[in-house]
């Protein structure tokens, strides 16, 4: 018994070890989505910050693809020593893995969720020339141009994707999906009119529409925007089945030591506590949303209950 005590302190405290000395090199942050998106946004936000927490220089690796799967993918092979980090979001979490044949990964079961950053609702934007004054306008117009309306992505498998496809069902709709590079060409191609309607983050969204470049129809959240507090939500507008919010967060490959992971969720969540942080992310359209490594993962697994019913029902497959 005495012998089992001592192991049992020992293996404390080289846990307690492990954690301080964590991280000894630079943290390689891998982004999977280009530059100029929300994922972007909250990477270089964050980044600063938690290099200082951490006094250990975050390193951001672009590695976009495949709705962000390719990155996911990626960091499923690194090894779980909490140097190879991952931005998560909505897309390759909780919708893309689901629309495959296979499963490319398990976005529950092989990833260590560290802590949540950020939630928010979606924004859905037209044209300021747009005919439409609000999304029960938009539906009407679209209705009476059947088979001419087009939605835009940033990509087939990302939340903007599936918001789209959320919109179709929600309003009886059939527009059809064309799907970018990511948000930036998405957001450029909407101005210029090769697409009608887009559902994308405050993040990317917001500069446009105070810019006089795109006109906002509706929120999507529970309530209204404080950015655009004139912009009626999706449930105020008679759709609450268009209600949905996106989330974004700090993950790793499964398997992380308990003690690296309890470093950086405590570091993580010191930097979200910031007031000036949290400002950032409130002009941006963006909300901080602070959780642990529990709280975040059976928020994620909440949420790809829910995205993986739709997928079902609409009968969406990309390969």
């Amino acid at each position: 018994m005495k012998k089992f005590v001592v192991m049992l302190a020992l293996a404390g405290a080289a846990g307690l070890a492990l954690a301080q000395a964590y991280p000894t090199k630079p943290i390689r942050l891998i982004v999977g989505f280009p530059p100029g998106g929300g994922i972007d946004f909250t990477a270089r936000t964050v980044q600063h910050p938690l290099q200082e927490a951490l006094k250990q220089q975050v390193v951001m690796e672009y590695k976009p693809g495949a709705g962000g799967m390719l990155a996911a993918g990626e960091l499923t092979r690194a090894a779980p020593d909490g140097y190879t980090l991952l931005l998560a979001n909505t897309g390759p979490f909780a919708i893309a893995p689901y629309l495959q044949a296979k499963l490319p990964y398990d976005p529950v079961k092989q990833f260590t969720y560290i802590g949540q950053i950020s939630q928010g609702s979606y924004i859905v934007v037209t044209r300021p020339d747009h005919p439409a004054k609000d999304l029960r306008e938009f539906v009407a117009w679209a209705k009476a141009n059947a088979g001419k309306v087009n939605y835009a992505s940033a990509g087939n498998g990302t939340s903007t994707h599936l918001n789209g496809e959320l919109m179709n069902q929600a309003t009886g709709l059939d527009m059809t999906h064309v799907p970018y590079k990511g948000s930036a060409p998405a957001v450029q191609d909407l101005i210029g009119g090769q697409t009608q309607v887009l559902i994308d983050a405050g993040t990317v969204l917001l500069p446009q529409i105070k810019g006089g470049k795109l006109k906002a129809l509706a929120v999507t959240g529970a309530r209204r925007d404080p950015q655009l507090p004139d912009v009626p939500t999706a449930r105020e507008q008679g759709l609450p089945a268009l209600e949905s919010v996106g989330f974004q967060g700090l993950v790793g490959p499964a398997g992380m030591p308990k003690e690296v992971v309890d470093r950086l969720a405590a570091e993580l969540a010191k930097v979200l506590a910031n007031p000036d942080l949290k400002a950032k992310f409130a002009v941006a359209g963006s909300e901080v949303h602070s959780q642990g490594p529990a709280e975040f993962a059976a928020f994620v697994k909440g949420d790809n209950e829910k995205w993986a019913k739709l997928i079902r029902e609409r009968k969406l497959q990309l390969d």
